[in-house]
């Protein structure tokens, strides 16, 4: 489809200094329409709300998906890449079959993507810090019956982020969840919807007050096993391997962590998918059998984990610090991202220089 673009006739200055996460956008944004079986009138406008009747499905039964994608910089030549595009275009995907919502071409997904990036390319921060793109679909159709809708908007919104933790790098203090799930086979653990983050909310709060940077997702049958974090993936770095629960109907399957599976396994140990039992993995910190702990997605990128809570009690994971593994991994990733890297150049994706934006 032919993007129409309208400027913005008041744009912003790109901003600098400290970004945050997720509160700065850029001047334009992309939208596109679902009615009567089909997409239509694919537009970059200027970046604002939009108007939305009351009755919207979306604001009644959550039918929503999302996705959460980068961009970086390249230090040495100033280009722009994503990491991974297709990934999470796929994935979105699986989101709107699993939500009942009707899928995006990859074709105009992507042609969206390389536009509206490139028309606000000088908004992509220097590296480390990076591009944010948040790919949304919200059912509009105004009707309060509980059934799927007729009529969907999707939209791209981006915009420059810093570190996702306050504070930057610095191992994180966890605890386990055993009250509350985020997902049980079924269910819509592994779509990217609002409501698996609405509902973790609460949990994640109280964690908080508590004192605890985030928390550990247990299984919903048992909370004996270890699935997953609160907005990301988390992995158990042993002597010989690295230990995470397997994707399923209840994990979101990540991009990064596909990415940090297969480094690991290049950099000689095992990428194992299992179930960590709770109870074990705290047991193996105390014993100095567990060396590393470390969260990784888009946002979090590869963070430390510096202490696991378990039943009321703290774990010291190591020496409390960022493990060797953990740093090298997270170097390794950067450096791919900005293009600096001879690693893995099928992930990256250059944004292309469009004369006609």
């Amino acid at each position: 489809m032919n993007i129409a673009v309208t400027r913005n006739s008041n744009p912003q200055i790109p901003p600098t200094g400290d970004y945050g996460f997720g509160r700065i956008f850029t001047p334009h944004m992309f939208i596109v329409d679902f009615a009567d079986g089909k997409w239509g009138d694919p537009r970059i406008v200027p970046y604002g709300p939009f108007a939305m009747d009351p009755a919207a499905k979306v604001l009644h039964y959550g039918q929503e998906i999302f996705e959460g994608m980068k961009a970086y910089k390249n230090s040495d030549d100033g280009s722009v890449h994503m990491f991974r595009p297709e990934k999470n275009i796929r994935r979105f995907n699986i989101s709107c079959d699993r939500m009942c919502m009707p899928r995006i071409d990859e074709d105009l997904f992507m042609q969206a993507l390389n536009q509206l990036i490139d028309l606000d390319r000088d908004w992509v921060p220097e590296s480390p810090e990076a591009l944010y793109i948040r790919p949304t679909l919200i059912a509009t159709q105004p009707n309060l019956g509980v059934q799927a809708a007729d009529q969907y908007t999707f939209y791209i919104i981006i915009g420059p982020v810093g570190s996702y933790f306050a504070g930057g790098i610095k191992p994180l203090r966890l605890r386990a969840e055993e009250r509350f799930v985020r997902a049980a086979p079924g269910g819509t653990g592994y779509a990217k919807t609002g409501g698996n983050y609405a509902g973790s909310l609460l949990a994640i709060k109280q964690a908080m007050d508590d004192g605890f940077d985030q928390i550990i997702w247990l299984d919903a049958k048992e909370r004996k096993y270890v699935e997953e974090m609160g907005a990301m993936n988390i992995a158990f770095v042993y002597e010989d391997k690295v230990i995470t629960a397997p994707t399923g109907d209840t994990i979101l399957d990540g991009v990064t962590r596909d990415s940090v599976g297969i480094l690991v396994n290049e950099m000689g140990r095992n990428w194992v998918e299992e179930h960590p039992s709770i109870a074990q993995v705290c047991a193996d910190a105390v014993s100095g059998k567990l060396k590393e702990v470390f969260a990784c997605g888009t946002a979090a990128v590869v963070t430390p984990v510096g202490v696991l809570n378990f039943q009321g009690a703290d774990h010291q994971v190591g020496d409390g610090a960022e493990g060797v593994l953990t740093r090298e991994l997270r170097e390794t990733l950067c450096g791919i991202h900005d293009g600096n890297s001879e690693l893995h150049p099928e992930w990256i994706h250059k944004v292309p220089v469009l004369e006609n934006v």
